[in-house]
């Protein structure tokens, strides 16, 4: 149905279009990922200013019509995050987060968990720049993966239920998160370290991501990547150090 609405949203992605105009991929509190025309944003005197850069977070007015586009008619800034562009790891960070959402959510249903989540990453990245690790990069991914409703299982036995950390010593996306040692057929190893490293990262708030050797964290890394791909059928880069 035709008509305006406000929505706060984070922009994800800005992409030419026509005369001056410009496509957003916005994902917003309280519709999901959504499609929108900013016209005139490209030229000069555009009304809209610097407010629907990437990565920023604004308070929108939109125009729905027939089309699959909506129509940003007002923008105001809620965080710019103007720190991340002064600084290349936060800005990396940030942009696979972007891209991370932007990817594994494609559908105009809300998810305020994930929309919750993307806001704190971006206003931890742009307020702390230690906190530009892979690790919490990692960790970001792995609370992704919650809101989405693909988290691995991490308390038993994913293939069997057999309960005991000492047990768990496997990786398996195809079972749905670690294994034992009698389901390991088609897992790979995961070490001790790495094992607690996702579950850590899970229960801990975002800003307190855990630290971990450089080879626990490519395991890691590698069981949400094959999780997202076995799962959501979404394939992201891996993580870099």
């Amino acid at each position: 149905m035709a008509g305006s609405f406000k929505t706060e949203a984070v922009v994800l992605r800005s992409i030419r279009f026509g005369e001056g105009h410009r496509v957003l991929h916005l994902y917003t509190e309280d519709r999901g990922r959504l499609g929108a025309v900013a016209k005139g944003v490209r030229k000069v005197r555009s009304r809209f200013g610097g407010r629907l850069e990437p990565l920023g977070r604004v308070a929108l007015v939109l125009h729905e019509g027939r089309g699959e586009l909506a129509t940003i008619t007002s923008a105001e800034t809620v965080n710019a995050h103007a720190g991340l562009r002064e600084r290349r790891a936060s800005l990396e960070r940030a942009t696979q987060a972007c891209d991370a959402v932007l990817r594994l959510f494609d559908a105009a249903e809300p998810n305020r968990p994930a929309y919750n989540l993307l806001c704190q990453e971006l206003l931890l990245l742009d307020a702390d720049p230690a906190s530009a690790t892979r690790a919490q990069a990692l960790a970001f991914r792995l609370k992704l993966l919650l809101a989405a409703g693909f988290v691995p299982e991490l308390g038993s036995c994913a293939a069997c239920g057999e309960r005991g950390d000492a047990e768990l010593a496997a990786f398996s996306a195809a079972a749905g998160g670690v294994v034992c040692a009698s389901c390991e057929a088609s897992a790979f190893p995961l070490d001790r370290q790495a094992y607690e490293f996702l579950v850590t990262a899970l229960a801990r708030p975002l800003s307190e991501a855990p630290a971990a050797p450089d080879g626990a964290l490519r395991q890691a890394d590698r069981a949400i990547a094959e999780t997202l791909e076995y799962h959501a059928h979404v394939r992201l880069r891996r993580v870099a150090a």
